[in-house]
């Protein structure tokens, strides 16, 4: 979604920045990135955009400040607009969820919720709305296929053709990369068997569940202490199980081998 906007950011940046790890990238495209992340992951309600979008400036650093404000409506145009949006998503009930995704692109930009340019708003936005209903998913993936989708060129049959040619080959990509991870830790529990205790499993499970992992947050998630997950660490990667994503000597974060 951020490349779709033209914000290249590379997946060391976002998951340093999430660990707490600065970069040096736009911190705009960071907090932007970072208020994605939350919003994919659940946070926030649908229907008060508002709080969704977070426009209202927040102590906490995983809110994106509106910079965007004199090119969107404000206060009660904006909740009217938004009303209307909800309105007319709320028309298409008889559509199912993973079919309204162009349509509720179409709609954003026509009641002007984000600045002109905006495309991660509405594609997260979009993508949770897709999901609803579905157990287990928080959002409808659409990786590198959705940005065909995000910026809304085209017609309307060749958008909806994009989106379930999106929709498809996402889900695939998500499935096969579920099964890659399955993989993994059936060779990660034959190769670490020889190591004494539970450390292991514990260090393994958790470099299942993120996608980048710092080893204070092995230590804090996996219960060891920091020696220890440097050293399983190390093992690991010299069993060619994990990799060092970033190149550097502070901030370092690991990630399963063969992951993207």
């Amino acid at each position: 979604m951020l490349w779709a906007q033209g914000l290249v950011i590379g997946r060391d940046e976002i998951g340093r920045d999430l660990l707490d790890a600065r970069g040096g990238s736009d911190p705009e495209a960071i907090r932007l990135a970072r208020w994605a992340i939350r919003r994919l992951e659940g946070q926030g309600g649908l229907t008060d955009l508002s709080s969704f979008l977070g426009l209202h400036r927040r102590t906490t650093s995983d809110e994106v400040f509106d910079t965007g404000m004199e090119l969107r409506p404000q206060g009660v145009e904006f909740d009217a607009a938004a009303g209307e949006f909800l309105e007319t998503i709320g028309a298409f009930g008889e559509l199912h969820p993973l079919l309204r995704g162009p349509a509720v692109l179409a709609v954003w930009r026509m009641a002007e919720l984000s600045p002109p340019g905006q495309v991660v708003e509405p594609a997260v936005w979009s993508a949770r709305h897709m999901a609803a209903g579905a157990e287990g998913l928080s959002f409808i993936p659409l990786g590198r296929h959705g940005r065909r989708v995000w910026t809304g060129f085209g017609s309307p049959e060749d958008r909806l053709a994009a989106h379930l040619i999106a929709v498809h080959e996402g889900a695939q990509e998500a499935r096969t990369l579920i099964l890659s991870i399955r993989t993994w830790c059936e060779r990660a529990r034959v190769a670490t068997a020889g190591i004494k205790g539970d450390n292991a499993a514990r260090v393994v499970a958790v470099l299942a569940s993120r996608p980048l992992v710092s080893a204070m947050e092995l230590e804090a998630q996996a219960v060891i202490s920091r020696p220890t997950a440097e050293r399983m660490l190390k093992r690991l990667t010299d069993l060619g199980l994990t990799r060092e994503v970033t190149g550097h000597r502070r901030f370092r974060l690991w990630t399963i081998a063969g992951r993207g």
